[in-house]
């Protein structure tokens, strides 16, 4: 069966267009984002990991090793099974830290360019086999379908053949695909989308082939038993090679794949758009494994069965050609050719992000005064171009002399090399980058003697004699070349790490990497006050253009507002921004560009606490809190839920004035909500708190008393106190905590106090004058009444008259003093029926002695016949202060009318006047205490309160009406509504008894 090179190359470029079309309608958002980033389309994108070789190779792997091969399923299935250990602190770096590849991610941990750059050219060395196995599978296979005659595969090319053409223009479709979808700064939804069809189609075309294999050339499970009934080397030759030792080290070389090959890096690491997709890829991933290798034996067994002369490598293609079935030659061919495609794409597109971050970038300055996202992007484009040409160039070279299973080896043992620093990265603290770049030059060295250039010069196996020792070299004794590299690499690289010292920056790095985050939570300085700040410094860097575009992107991220000034807020901002950068640029410029313009700086005092950072780690990782690391943290939230709700105002600040603690209380003091002031300076918090509890701090006194604030338009007095903050280390103190009291309600009572003990001199004095003046009057009333008796002259009569009257208003005057100077003096079982017109008209006397207010015109429309049972000198305070109140809000010469009325057991009184009203708005709050609408000094704001707390007490109650009239929107009624009789209620001790009053 024979194709020709036409029909070939139609194949290719209509799956190549499939996969654009699918790229691109991801782009466009026509495929629903519910597909394209649910946990399934992510884990078929994976299937990257299941390159070329995992097609093709895979089944030359299980004739020579047998059980052996599925160490290639077991490895990765493994290191996936066990995701949340071994992948997931990786996962949460990559996002949070914007870490774009493998160099990304070794350089943030050891803090060092070089080990960038390093690690890059180390990396392209080792990729560049498996990038060659890609492009020879394809060249390969369009050679048997175009030449294949029954015999076996040609030997290598010396020429440029059409075979070699069509691998040319494979190449450039490839490298014109990755560098269209996977140039840009944002995650390739585009691009992972395709990379899970191709996964989808590889797999589906592999079992295809493999159910093909079992029904059509065994007849079914029963044919294929009765097969190997009558081969029993073939089960032999499955058990045989696990006995040696190079099975073992085949389950180590490919338990290193998923974190040490760049491609399968970026797409499980930087390209999972699934935030909690870990628990499922746990399981999924090694389910997609183990589907890919179900059909590996019968396929394997099939070709042996058909003794076809293609070499085993090839058998899923050489199965259907020698079957003469044309349909799933197509299969296996496309599904090969989809291996190979997502494989070359990722490769290219991880080592130019590797090359650009570390080589270019550092190298070349970018043009600040042009926007670089289009310089990286076209950067990028060209880099992922340059990568698959070297690597076709490499193609070249090697001439096809070496099979896919000795070009994948030898790329997976130099990935292995990676494998002890990308685990200290989360696991091992104290490995530093000189044991990091020590070990891997060591193993690298041996891989590349041991292997590379063996390959490169075209031979599998050759001796190098130095000192009397004879070493193997050549992919044919790739088993011990493995252990050789990786131990002397690992231990090399542990010895250097314990006998070198960190570097302060080395260590931070790695606490920052470790799952024990808040081992550092040192509250870091900077020396910006604003967004801007960090705007300006950038532009002499990225341009004016990138630095506000990335300031703009990093406020948004965070929720922050482009007016931010807290500490705090600014450190995260910053963070956030480097974070940015990272994933634009790589993390080695990124840092590079921050620590220059924006650098942090220590704090001046040891121990500089930063609570705020402890607080939000914590929150993150709260739920993967187990064992007693969860019960601390429940503690500590007990703790800290006891003083945001206690029912006092405290907040906290550190030693630097910066305030780590607001709570409830706080808050519905001041009226600024925690979340605006946390991680602020004091001084900047809103007028008059800062400026109060910043002199407050920064004096040597605990305790400041009633200091006068205006509040609202009202004073209120606050007495303030604080206690220090004892730091871990000794005699060191960490801030202080500050406590808030409001007394204004105490200092008014104060104040109400010293009224009332003024009033009430006054009303002893005005009892002693009274009883002073009484004399002298009753004696002058007498020397008027004689006069009356002792002449007939009219005048004289009406001159005594005259005095017998003005006497008479001085005895009532004297008569009211006394009596309000004796004002609840009464004991409730003393109440007695008093007459109401009396109470009113005495409260009118009194009111009329003050002469200085403007006079209204009081009316007592009272009937003389109602009385009511109640305290008379109290029922007196009652009229007085409505009576006032009703004075003071009206306009001089308008009316006051007090009326009353009986109906049944109850007494109704009213005090009417024509002011203005109550506005609806203080209505509710017109009886609380202290509360007046007067200017300060005229008015203490207990007036009303203490009518309603006499009402009150003579069980009665209080109503207010306001406006009276509807139509002009003005007057105000108080009616209070009295029993006729009640029950008073006594406590003596701890019982509390009844008693009846008297009847009127």
């Amino acid at each position: 069966m024979t194709f020709s090179f036409l029909q070939v190359a139609l194949i290719c470029f209509i799956y190549l267009g499939v996969l654009f079309a699918i790229a691109f309608a991801t782009e466009r958002g026509w495929i629903p984002n519910k597909i394209v980033f649910h946990p399934v389309t992510y884990i078929f994108s994976l299937g990257i990991f299941a390159s070329a070789w995992s097609f093709y190779g895979v089944i030359d792997l299980a004739q020579n090793y047998g059980y052996g091969a599925l160490a290639y399923y077991l490895g990765t299935g493994a290191l996936f099974l066990f995701a949340p250990i071994a992948l997931k602190p990786l996962i949460e770096l990559a996002r949070r830290f914007q870490i774009n590849s493998t160099a990304d991610l070794l350089t943030f941990r050891y803090h060092s360019h070089s080990v960038g750059g390093i690690i890059t050219l180390c990396m392209l060395m080792a990729m560049i086999p498996l990038l060659v196995l890609q492009i020879q599978a394809v060249a390969d296979t369009i050679h048997i379908l175009t030449r294949n005659n029954g015999s076996s595969l040609d030997g290598p090319s010396s020429g440029f053949g059409t075979r070699e053409i069509l691998a040319l223009v494979y190449c450039i479709v490839i490298a014109g695909f990755a560098m269209l979808f996977g140039s840009n700064r944002e995650h390739h939804k585009g691009l992972i989308t395709a990379m899970a069809f191709e996964s989808l189609v590889k797999m589906t075309g592999l079992c295809a082939v493999g159910i093909f294999s079992l029904i059509t050339i065994f007849g079914g499970l029963d044919g294929l038993d009765q097969w190997l009934l009558e081969n029993p080397d073939q089960l032999e030759n499955l058990y045989q090679p696990t006995k040696e030792t190079s099975s073992h080290t085949l389950l180590l070389v490919f338990v290193a794949t998923a974190v040490a090959m760049p491609h399968i890096f970026h797409m499980t690491v930087v390209e999972n758009p699934v935030k909690h997709a870990t628990q499922t890829v746990t399981w999924a991933f090694p389910l997609f494994l183990l589907v890919m290798a179900l059909p590996v034996f019968p396929i394997l067994w099939a070709g042996i069965e058909l003794d076809t002369p293609i070499p085993a490598q090839y058998f899923p293609l050489a199965v259907p050609i020698a079957a003469g079935s044309s349909t799933f030659t197509i299969i296996s061919f496309v599904a090969g050719l989809s291996a190979a495609t997502g494989a070359m794409i990722a490769i290219a597109l991880a080592l130019a992000t590797m090359v650009l971050n570390h080589w270019i970038l550092p190298a070349t300055p970018l043009q600040t005064k042009r926007e670089i996202y289009g310089q990286l992007i076209w950067m990028r484009r060209i880099l992922i171009a340059v990568v698959i040409l070297v690597g076709f160039m490499f193609y070249r070279l090697l001439g096809s002399h070496f099979n896919l299973t000795d070009l994948a080896l030898t790329a997976f043992i130099a990935t292995l090399q990676f494998l002890p620093g990308v685990i200290a990265v989360a696991h091992w603290s104290r490995g530093n980058g000189k044991g990091l770049l020590a070990g891997l030059f060591v193993g690298m060295l041996t891989w590349m003697v041991g292997l590379m250039i063996p390959l490169v010069m075209g031979l599998k196996q050759t001796q190098f004699t130095t000192l009397g020792v004879t070493f193997d070299l050549g992919i044919n004794h790739w088993n011990n070349i493995t252990l050789w590299s990786l131990g002397l690499n690992t231990l090399t690289f542990v010895v250097v790490s314990l006998i070198t010292k960190q570097s302060d920056a080395e260590r931070y790095s790695a606490e920052l990497c470790s799952e024990d985050e808040l081992s550092h939570p040192i509250r870091l300085i900077l020396d910006i006050r604003s967004p801007d700040d960090i705007a300006n410094r950038l532009a002499l860097r990225i341009g004016e253009s990138t630095a506000r575009t990335e300031v703009s992107r990093a406020l948004k991220n965070l929720g922050l507002n482009p007016n931010e000034s807290r500490p705090y807020a600014l450190r995260r901002l910053r963070d956030e921004v480097e974070a940015n950068l990272s994933g634009l640029m790589g993390i080695a410029m990124a840092s590079e560009i921050m620590d220059k313009q924006i650098p942090f700086k220590m704090p001046e005092t040891e121990g500089e606490t930063d609570i705020n950072l402890i607080e939000s780690r914590l929150s993150q990782f709260r739920d993967h809190l187990t064992g007693l690391a969860a019960e601390l943290n429940n503690l500590r939230l007990y703790h800290r839920r006891t003083l945001e709700e206690l029912p006092l105002s405290v907040c906290s600040v550190g030693q630097d004035m910066e305030i780590l603690m607001w709570n409830g209380a706080m808050e519905a003091l001041t009226g600024i909500e925690s979340t605006s002031v946390t991680g602020s300076r004091l001084e900047e918090a809103l007028d008059p708190w800062g400026d109060l509890l910043t002199r407050f701090a920064l004096s040597h006194s605990p305790h400041f008393y009633k200091q006068e604030i205006e509040l609202a338009g009202r004073q209120h007095w606050i007495n303030l106190h604080k206690a220090s903050i004892p730091s871990s280390l000794a005699n060191k103190v960490d801030g202080q905590v500050i406590l808030l009291e409001d007394v204004t309600e105490l200092v008014l009572l104060e104040q109400e106090l010293v009224h009332s003990e003024r009033l009430a001199s006054i009303g002893r004095l005005a009892a002693g004058v009274a009883h002073e003046i009484g004399n002298p009057v009753t004696g002058i009333a007498c020397l008027a009444q004689n006069m009356k008796y002792e002449t007939d002259d009219p005048e004289i009569l009406d001159t005594a008259q005259q005095i017998l009257s003005q006497t008479d208003r001085v005895s009532r005057i004297v008569h009211s003093l006394v009596s309000f100077s004796h004002a609840g003096q009464q004991k409730d079982e003393e109440l007695h029926a008093v007459n109401l017109r009396e109470c009113a008209q005495e409260a009118i006397n009194l009111l009329a002695l003050q002469i200085e207010k403007k006079q209204v015109c009081f009316h007592n429309s009272v009937d003389e016949a109602i009385q009511v049972v109640a305290d008379s000198q109290r029922l007196i305070q009652i009229f007085v202060n409505l009576l006032s109140n009703s004075r003071d809000a009206s306009e001089p010469d308008t009316n006051v009318t007090i009326e009353a009325s009986q109906e049944g057991r109850t007494t109704t009184i009213s005090v009417t006047d024509e002011g203005p009203g109550i506005p609806l708005e203080i209505r509710d709050r017109v009886l609380e205490p202290f509360f007046t609408t007067k200017e300060p000094g005229e008015g203490t704001g207990l007036g009303l309160a203490m009518v309603y707390s006499i009402v009150e007490d003579h069980q009665g109650t209080l109503d207010i009406v306001s406006p009276v009239d509807l139509v002009l929107q003005k007057g105000t009624k108080f009616v209070i509504k009295l029993p006729n009789s009640l029950e008073v209620h006594a406590v003596k001790g701890n019982t509390r008894r009844s008693t009846a009053a008297p009847k009127p």
